[in-house]
């Protein structure tokens, strides 16, 4: 054959060639699925004289990439050989595959080293990272594949901006705004705000059974888009409310209804804007 020096391509002590097909060792001899056709196949190329064998002498194509066991033909000694790429690691080819087929050896897959991990994909708990490393040189003719090529595993995300993160939103309904008349209807002591208020829009993510028990709590459904207004009474030192979600992330923050017991949820921030006040039906951080 074209090829020396490798394992034969069927295996009688195993039961099965390493192209995969099975053979039964009997009383009178091996047989497998292409046992009929190699005895008919044998005794047409005895009586059929042939001036030349192997690969040139098969129909279109004359060659066949990969591993086709149906890609065979009959060499110069009436044997069966192969015309496909497998052959070279069989060393089962036609004697004449190299210059018919023009193909040089199976090329196996090379890959680089990985690469750094990405950041995690939650800046404040559980999240995710992955690497990836490049092919270098592709598989060819029949060649081994690839492994793959990236990496994933967990990790916990622990931001400087985790510790707002902890922080639980206090929230009362829009009934509650500082800026009133007081009850006596004194117009003369309009209570006035020292700081301009804020607004936040945040998306609910998840709100408890507790909340259904009230008309303004009820409207705090999952993925409902909820107008939290800051206050000057309610803010920190920093000028802003505990809880008031995070900038330009995915991260979940919490919050809790101040009169209802029971009802609290996380939501995720989606905007804010200063110096406004949030539409009729919106909720006050305390």
């Amino acid at each position: 054959f074209g090829s020396t020096g490798s394992l034969p391509r069927n295996s009688a002590s195993s039961g099965q060639d390493h192209r995969g097909n099975f053979s039964v060792m009997g009383a009178r001899g091996w047989s497998s699925p292409r046992l009929g056709w190699f005895v008919v196949w044998g005794y047409l190329a005895f009586l059929v004289p042939r001036a030349e064998a192997g690969c040139g002498e098969r129909e279109s194509p004359n060659c066949c990439t990969g591993r086709n066991n149906e890609c065979f033909e009959y060499s110069e000694r009436k044997t069966a050989c192969y015309c496909d790429t497998y052959c070279q690691k069989t060393g089962d080819c036609c004697e004449d595959y190299r210059r018919v087929c023009q193909m040089s050896a199976a090329i196996d897959c090379v890959v680089g080293s990985w690469g750094p991990w990405s950041p995690c994909t939650s800046p404040c708990g559980v999240g995710s990272t992955e690497r990836i490393r490049q092919v270098s040189v592709p598989p060819r003719n029949g060649g081994t594949p690839c492994p793959d090529l990236k990496q994933r595993r967990g990790c916990f995300g622990n931001n400087a901006i985790c510790s707002s993160a902890k922080e639980v939103a206090k929230i009362l309904p829009d009934s509650f705004k500082r800026n009133f008349k007081d009850p006596w209807r004194r117009p003369h002591m309009l209570m006035k705000e020292e700081k301009a208020s804020y607004c936040v829009y945040l998306r609910v993510k998840q709100a408890s059974a507790a909340c259904r028990l009230k008309l303004w709590s009820a409207q705090l459904v999952r993925e409902r888009l909820v107008c939290a207004e800051c206050q000057s009474d309610a803010m920190s030192k920093s000028d802003h409310c505990g809880g008031d979600g995070l900038e330009s992330t995915s991260t979940r923050t919490f919050w809790a209804a101040a009169s209802v017991p029971g009802c609290h949820g996380s939501w995720v921030r989606e905007l804010s804007s200063d110096g406004c006040r949030c539409p009729p039906y919106s909720v006050l951080f305390v």
